[in-house]
């Protein structure tokens, strides 16, 4: 399967390289394994749905809030690879979602990361997976997303 061409059928297309917002590496190889830094949900520079989740912003928002993390990460990827049909799977996600008091769907709004990534990649796309709420993340985004990939 080749993976530009399924992001084609997906009428997705990698975002221009998001900017890295500090003093680290947005992806960095251990053996077998790509580790992804925390990857925001920004489109053309700009939050997509800011704010917290039970507070304005809905869970069908927050989870294309959480898509626009997954391409992120996969611009940062191509980068880094120079070709995405390189990546064998998706080892595992950890999806931050900024939540209200009372919100508990962070899991719900994940689904929109996986749901892309299991798209992309049928099986291989689903990895093991952690949603947590925070109460403030970077830039007033409504989630932020770290991710493993196996190469």
């Amino acid at each position: 399967m080749d993976v530009y061409a399924r992001l084609k059928e997906l009428n997705l297309t990698l975002p221009d390289l998001p900017a890295i917002g500090g003093i680290y590496k947005p992806v960095r190889q251990a053996g077998d394994c790509l580790y992804v830094s925390g990857q925001l949900a920004i489109r053309n520079g700009e939050p997509v749905f800011p704010g917290k989740l039970g507070g304005g912003v809905t869970v069908e928002e927050g989870q294309e809030a959480a898509r626009a993390c997954v391409l992120n990460a996969l611009s940062h990827l191509h980068n880094a690879l120079g070709d995405l049909n390189k990546i064998k799977g998706v080892v595992r996600s950890l999806v931050f979602v900024q939540s209200a008091e009372g919100f508990s769907q962070q899991p719900l709004v994940a689904n929109g990361a996986t749901g892309l990534l299991r798209d992309i990649w049928g099986e291989d796309g689903l990895g093991a997976r952690s949603a947590f709420g925070a109460n403030e993340l970077p830039r007033g985004v409504s989630v932020e997303i770290e991710f493993i990939f196996a190469v």
